[in-house]
């Protein structure tokens, strides 16, 4: 059996600038571990060896990631020129899929909770979903008989289902599903100007392959800053992921959890909780709470909570200097 994964990883993080403008979505840290390596590692204890990532926009640092990190993987990148879609993306790989028996499509930008022996002992190909309360800003399923999916549907205006597809998809029928994928490509069939992976999955649907859903037990769409720092708390305060021995930090405060990066300076501060901190980072004078900070980073004077600082970023706060009587009140707020 040859399974083979794709990763998308071309998107320009839009709605997460200015920090995309010059680190790829993927490689933001969250917990002390870039998004990316969450997706990489449940695949691994699957069993899965080969993997495509498709880059595009930062692709070359995604690239020297992947390749230091993940040396005995067999790995290719594909360069997707133009931004045309998730299912133009993964048709930009098609020719390396070919030969695949089976195929994980994983979105570089989503953390999901599953139980992944569901999707292998599943005897149809299946899509990841999860129960949204606003279904208009997503994929979304609606089911037909036997509980198999009969329809699904981009960003439905009137949708008839809270089922989202969560960007995680386990496809048995390779052929059926590439013949899908040049269909929609070589017919023009796009939606809002783009081809979504969406229309290549209806269309094998209508052709009669059989999908099931499985229902992830959380969902992290990384995509927008708050959810990000949600992510970062929730995986800090999970078993394995926050910083145990850490040491001593020059009269500084560590209130757990939190993961702290190699070679940082800490002097006269409070530092957590949910705080991941990057490699080389000089923090003086300062309390940070619930905030990603990245390598290279120097803060100093400031209070920072519900923060995402990118790489070699440097931030001073305010000094003030006061001669104040009796009965006075200031508020800086």
């Amino acid at each position: 059996m040859h399974t083979k994964a794709i990763i998308p990883v071309a998107g320009a993080g839009t709605r997460l600038r200015p920090l995309t403008y010059t680190q790829p979505k993927p490689l933001i840290p969250v917990a002390g571990k870039p998004i990316i390596s969450f997706i990489i590692d449940q695949l691994i204890d699957i069993g899965v060896r080969d993997f495509i990532f498709v880059i595009g926009y930062l692709g070359e640092k995604i690239k020297n990631y992947v390749e230091q990190a993940y040396p005995d993987i067999e790995k290719e990148f594909v360069n997707q020129e133009l931004r045309l879609g998730s299912a133009h993306a993964i048709w930009t790989a098609r020719e390396s899929i070919r030969d695949a028996d089976d195929v994980f499509i994983f979105f570089g930008d989503t953390i999901i909770d599953l139980d992944f022996q569901l999707v292998l002992q599943d005897p149809y190909s299946s899509l990841g979903v999860k129960k949204v309360n606003d279904p208009r800003e997503y994929g979304v399923v609606e089911y037909g008989e036997e509980g198999l999916v009969n329809k699904v549907i981009e960003k439905p205006r009137i949708p008839k289902s809270n089922m989202a597809m969560v960007g995680f998809y386990h496809l048995k029928e390779v052929p059926s599903f590439i013949d899908a994928l040049e269909f929609n490509i070589s017919n023009n069939i796009r939606t809002d100007g783009e081809f979504p992976l969406t229309d290549a999955l209806m269309r094998m649907i209508e052709k009669g392959t059989r999908f099931s859903t499985i229902e992830v037990d959380n969902w992290f769409n990384c995509g927008k800053k708050d959810v990000l720092l949600e992510t970062n708390a929730i995986m800090l305060r999970r078993k394995g992921y926050a910083s145990a021995n850490l040491p001593e930090f020059d009269n500084s405060i560590i209130i757990h959890p939190v993961s702290i990066g190699e070679n940082c300076q800490i002097v006269n501060s409070i530092i957590g909780p949910h705080v991941t901190i990057g490699n080389n980072v000089r923090i003086n004078n300062a309390i940070v709470r619930d905030s990603i900070i990245g390598n290279y980073a120097a803060i100093q004077e400031i209070i920072l909570q519900n923060s995402v600082v990118g790489n070699d970023a440097s931030i001073t706060g305010l000094r003030q200097s006061l001669n104040i009587g009796d009965n006075t009140e200031i508020d800086f707020s």
